[in-house]
């Protein structure tokens, strides 16, 4: 018998529960993973607080690595091929946070020998992420952009994938996530009172481009105040202000947001592969414990991805 975590109903953590199910035998088009890790993403309680009741019960957990255990008739995974005992991760499913799970083949990709199961689980959600703040603000080779934001998973992964299009990152963080954010290519400004006379300070040229990981007033308030095109500013945690003001706010439940994280995801699994893009990882818990990776994410700074290790 397997185990997953699910949501009983729209809630806080009070309505998570971790049950016994059984695994449905994959169909065509469908592959079983056993797990080895599951990645831990905000997403994960905002959806479930957020929820229509009509949803529930829900299961959770939207990235996962593991091994094939059994694949549909006439079934390749998304990278091609497939076979029992094959390592593999993917996204975006449902009930990742689980001992084993069925899912479509076309979310499964082969994972890089080097890349771990816990870096495995993480890479997707914050990466397509990322990539996807940077293809619609058209940051180009040799401009300057401003992140929000920019030590934490999402702003790490935007650091990365802008260094490689040799784009460069003002990014904002706390003092003691400065050399964070150094690691990683960026120019480091701290988030507080006079924001945007640092940031003009740190880019005389002006930067380009805002992309929002946060979704602080203060964000918002300075990228409006220092990128004049509203095209070139993006949220992904302040969708009502964007709606009210303007400028672009993405999600990974949006259409074209899904197509284009889809569509990136052989791209990031090869970056990651090759050694030129990483997913640091801050600590590991027991599946059991997955509530308290959760609150540990929900506090300031983490320091990297979370997983759970069934």
């Amino acid at each position: 018998m397997a185990q997953h975590w699910i949501a009983t109903a729209p809630g806080g953590l009070d309505v998570f529960r971790l049950e016994d199910y059984e695994v449905a035998a994959p169909g065509p088009g469908e592959v079983t993973v056993e797990v080895r890790a599951a990645g831990v993403n905000p997403a994960d309680p905002k959806h479930v607080l957020r929820g229509e009741a009509a949803d529930f019960p829900k299961a959770i957990g939207y990235e996962v690595a593991g091994v094939i255990t059994a694949l549909g008739p006439d079934t390749e995974i998304a990278s091609g091929g497939g076979a029992v005992g094959d390592e593999v991760l993917a996204f975006r499913v449902s009930g990742g946070w689980a001992t084993s799970l069925t899912v479509p083949a076309a979310d499964v990709f082969a994972k890089p020998a080097s890349v771990s199961f816990e870096a495995a689980a993480n890479l997707l959600l914050a990466g397509s992420t990322a990539a996807e703040m940077l293809h619609v603000t058209g940051a180009a080779e040799g401009e300057t952009i401003l992140v929000h934001g920019a030590s934490g998973a999402v702003g790490v992964m935007v650091l990365q994938q802008a260094a490689l299009l040799g784009v460069h990152v003002v990014g904002t963080a706390s003092e003691a996530s400065f050399d964070r954010v150094r690691a990683y290519g960026g120019t480091p400004v701290a988030y507080g009172a006079g924001l945007a006379d640092r940031v003009r300070a740190t880019a005389p040229d002006g930067v380009v481009a805002a992309l929002d990981c946060v979704g602080t007033d203060e964000a918002v308030d300075v990228s409006l105040e220092l990128v004049a095109d509203r095209d070139r500013v993006v949220t992904i945690a302040a969708a009502p202000r964007a709606e009210a003001e303007g400028f672009r706010a993405i999600g990974g439940t949006m259409p074209a947001s899904k197509a284009y994280r889809d569509a990136i995801r052989p791209d990031l699994i090869r970056l990651a592969g090759e050694g030129r893009l990483e997913v640091p990882m801050a600590r590991t818990y027991p599946l059991a414990d997955a509530l308290d990776a959760v609150r540990f994410l929900q506090g300031e700074h983490p320091g990297g991805k979370l997983a759970l290790i069934p």
